[in-house]
């Protein structure tokens, strides 16, 4: 069984010595908690989706609350992961479901996740119909059509990338190289040639020229994003962003 429930008498044959053979994600909860009922129902999916390659195990504090204290469990959900005996992740309180996955991940890699690591294409079509909202996935095949030269088969997949900023910056820069203005394919032919500072700059001063303000804006903060906030060119580029703006 992929979801069980575990008292305090089964618990060291059922997280401590299972989790030598398996990954063991332990759900400290309560009938009478919020959150956790709205916790669960994610943990259960997330373990459901590894067919058998992880364990969920549901304890209720009420009733064991020995365990609770053994694991100094100080508020709920508590979830905490046991490999070979010992704990090796854990969190407190309802994470996104997207967090949640990247848990599991982190012990057992879903399907899509496999399929995203192989990163050929067919691999990342089958991880995209597998899972439609998984703007990685997505993300990772439309770069791979953009680079072919299939820009509408590209946009169809990250026109709606909500909180992946590369995905949207790909997306509006394959709208501003439809839309054929001279400035923005200037500044894309620096980029692309490895002039990422000049690129920059010339992304900049089509702010500072209110040209199509918001998808020059969207391509700068994905390639920052990229960067990274620590990378000096990301330090730079916010201050003149934001002298070119305001």
């Amino acid at each position: 069984m992929t979801v069980i429930d575990v008292s305090e008498a089964a618990f060291q044959a059922e997280v401590l010595d299972r989790s030598n053979e398996v990954p063991v994600v332990v759900d400290f909860w309560a009938p009478w908690c919020g959150p956790c009922k709205q916790l669960g129902p994610a943990l259960e999916k997330a373990a459901n989706a590894r067919d058998g390659k992880v364990v969920l195990a549901k304890i209720d504090t009420d009733e064991n609350p020995d365990l609770a204290t053994a694991f100094g469990i100080q508020g709920i959900p508590t979830v905490k992961a046991f490999q070979d005996g010992d704990i090796v992740a854990e969190f407190v309180g309802v994470l996104p479901a997207a967090q949640i996955e990247q848990f599991f991940d982190g012990l057992v890699p879903s399907e899509t996740q496999l399929l995203l690591d192989a990163g050929d294409e067919e691999s990342l079509r089958k991880a995209v119909e597998q899972d439609p909202k998984n703007v990685d996935a997505a993300f990772a095949l439309a770069q791979m059509l953009y680079r072919a030269g299939d820009s509408a088969g590209a946009l169809e997949l990250v026109a709606n990338a909500p909180g992946n900023f590369r995905a949207d910056g790909l997306a509006a820069r394959i709208e501003l190289e439809t839309a054929g203005a001279p400035e923005t394919a200037d500044a894309f032919a620096s980029l692309d040639d490895g002039e990422l500072e000049e690129g920059l700059d010339k992304l900049v001063a089509l702010l500072a020229a209110k040209h199509d303000v918001e998808r020059v804006r969207r391509v700068i903060v994905a390639i920052l994003d990229e960067l990274g906030p620590v990378h000096h060119l990301s330090r730079e580029t916010r201050r003149k962003m934001a002298a070119a703006l305001y």
